[in-house]
């Protein structure tokens, strides 16, 4: 039975590069997937693109195909990856010259575009799922639309001799599932065997966390040598099986707990894991150890695809103002308590236009709150933080700088004093008709 093997190069945008260059040099795998697109960093992108139409695109693409690319290209390796984001023919244009920079321009590459639909959701004005309300309605603080591609585009890029696949949003999973796609010739309808492929690639889409990252614990889940943290490689056969492993001697563990905990990692109903090629069904997932660093994994299951794709919606949602200061030694925790309280009562005083604002001492009740936080013992040290919601950026530039001015108006030594104040970019999602999404490939010459 033949058998492809898959390395997951990165799990998030701004994520390791040494890993991946492990991968392509000793991992005896034939595709190097790179999953580097969260939900706002495509929205994001696209803020980036409108200042400028050449950028939009990963910031660390220019930084992992300089390290990936010789051993690929030595090796016979194949990349896929999202790093596109907002932008994916000036990716695939970027490659392309780095490409020839080392003397390797007979690679073929190409660029998946068309998950740009915001010209179709805005003249269907589809409702928000989160919260009542459509997509016309965010009025001009929309910034993109970004609808979630299968492996179809993939795969088909990659059967007419793709070296590198570079695509936009697309789903995690599909990133994974397309190699299989082209290499083992599975139908789009064996809704089984892309069940499979897709808890395959859920496994491996966020790299480092299924072979122990994320996954550590001290002293309860000990993992090796993390900071020589191995990325993940996923050998899959022909009829969909599959063995979870990583490059002999490199850090971290894979074992079936590592292999659970991403299985469950973001899925909300296990029967019904939705994705643009197919509903993957986790529930008859089994998980065997069979070797040091090898987990099989089977049992992986599917139903029909959903007549709707997914859509990012990212638009402007508020304005962060933040300000923080540092008290330390005796009466640190006093101090700390006082400043909160001095900045509460002169931001009403000023009058600040804040839609929500928080009061908080990090380390001490920032992240579970004061009464969960009430009998934890003084500390030698505390850092003031006040942060605030508010409609307009004026308003949120004040919050930072009322923090700051406690550096002379008390209490005594402070330091360190911080402030910012930025848009926030939320993220929301609608449900477009199949049928409005027309992926293309565009193949980018030397």
């Amino acid at each position: 039975m033949r058998t492809i093997r898959i390395g997951s190069g990165a799990g998030y945008s701004g994520d390791r590069i040494e890993p991946a260059l492990e991968l392509a040099e000793k991992g005896d795998i034939q595709y190097l997937v790179f999953e580097c697109l969260g939900e706002r960093t495509v929205a994001l992108a696209q803020q980036a693109r409108m200042k400028n139409p050449d950028s939009g695109y990963d910031p660390l693409l220019e930084d992992r195909m300089l390290a990936v690319l010789p051993a690929c290209v030595a090796n016979g390796i194949k990349i896929v990856t999202n790093m596109g984001a907002a932008n994916p023919t000036a990716a695939a244009q970027k490659t392309r010259e780095i490409a020839n920079s080392l003397g390797l321009s007979s690679l073929k590459i190409a660029a998946i575009v068309g998950d740009d639909v915001l010209e179709a959701c805005n003249t269907s004005d589809l409702p928000i799922m989160e919260f009542d309300g459509t997509v016309k309605q965010l009025g001009n603080r929309l910034l993109s639309a970004n609808v979630y591609l299968g492996a179809g585009p993939i795969a088909e890029a990659l059967g007419k001799g793709a070296d590198i696949v570079i695509t936009g949003r697309a789903s995690d999973p599909a990133l994974f599932l397309a190699p299989m796609v082209h290499a083992f010739g599975w139908p789009m309808n064996d809704w089984n065997l892309l069940g499979q492929g897709t808890v395959a690639g859920h496994l491996l889409e966020c790299a480092g966390q299924i072979t122990g990252g994320y996954f550590s614990d001290p002293p309860y889940k000990d993992v090796p040598d993390l900071a020589r943290l191995g990325f993940p490689i996923g050998e899959v056969a022909e009829d969909g099986s599959l063995v979870i492993t990583k490059v002999a001697d490199s850090g971290g563990a894979v074992t079936a707990r590592t292999c659970k905990e991403q299985l469950l990692y973001e899925v909300h109903d296990p029967t019904r894991y939705i994705q643009p090629d197919v509903t993957a069904d986790f529930s008859h997932v089994k998980v065997e150890e069979v070797g040091k660093d090898r987990v099989r994994i089977s049992g992986g299951r599917g139903t029909s695809r959903p007549a709707t794709l997914k859509v990012s919606v990212g638009y402007i949602d508020s304005y962060i103002g933040e300000g923080q200061i540092s008290y330390a030694g005796p009466g640190a925790l006093a101090r700390g308590r006082l400043a909160l309280e001095i900045v509460r009562e002169r931001l009403k005083l000023t009058g600040l236009a804040a839609s929500e604002l928080r009061f908080e001492l990090i380390g001490v009740d920032s992240l579970h709150g004061a009464e969960l936080s009430s009998q934890a013992s003084e500390p030698y040290e505390v850092r003031v933080r006040v942060a605030g919601r508010t409609e307009n950026l004026r308003e949120a530039v004040r919050i930072g700088n009322e923090v700051e001015t406690l550096y002379t108006n008390g209490p005594a030594a402070g330091g360190g004093a911080f402030k910012s104040a930025r848009d926030v970019v939320a993220v929301a999602s609608v449900l477009l008709p199949r049928e409005l999404a027309t992926p293309s490939i565009q193949f980018v010459q030397g």
